[in-house]
């Protein structure tokens, strides 16, 4: 069943071209959401959210464009929600001890992508959203700050910190090894 058959199918209500697609792309869209979220159960939480948005406006698609960029916007920006009801104050000081001096450029070359996103996954709360948003999804700095309510200076400020402290650990791993 082709790409657009199968959203048809989910339009017309049928409970087996819902399941294929969230088969299809649940997979995907978990790895999406695990970016954004502080634990697997959150980013499964927001995975079920997702869907559900998925399939109310699945209407609203229309067929214009790739069907999985659109699934994962609706991701994204459902992760982005939930980050933001569960946003800490607490989040950093500003003082974070970071490294003075350049990370060797092949340092991350060496780095598997499995051990470069468990470093992603370790960065403090608001350094990984606006990572995941600029690095990863390609946000412009002035779109995270809308989506995120903050200033731009402020998205800007956390993705240097964010990339500091990635390059910290960086370091960290190789001097280990």
């Amino acid at each position: 069943m082709s790409e657009q058959e199968l959203i048809r199918g989910c339009l017309r209500g049928s409970a087996q071209c819902q399941r294929q697609l969230y088969e299809q792309f649940a997979g995907k869209m978990y790895a999406v959401c695990l970016r954004y979220a502080r634990n697997p159960s959150d980013a499964a939480d927001i995975l079920q959210e997702g869907f559900v948005k998925v399939f109310t406006k699945l209407d609203q698609f229309g067929f214009q464009g790739s069907f999985e960029g659109w699934i994962r916007r609706i991701m994204v920006n459902t992760a982005i929600r939930n980050y933001q009801r569960q946003r800490y104050d607490l989040e950093s000081s500003g003082h974070e001890r970071l490294p003075e001096s350049p990370v060797e450029a092949d340092a991350v070359a060496l780095l598997s992508e499995a051990e470069l996103l468990q470093l992603i996954s370790r960065l403090p709360e608001g350094y990984r959203v606006v990572f995941n948003l600029v690095a990863i999804e390609g946000y412009a700095h002035a779109e995270v700050a809308k989506m995120l309510g903050i200033q731009e200076s402020t998205s800007r400020s956390q993705l240097t910190k964010a990339r500091r402290w990635l390059a910290e650990q960086v370091e960290a791993i190789h001097k280990i090894c």
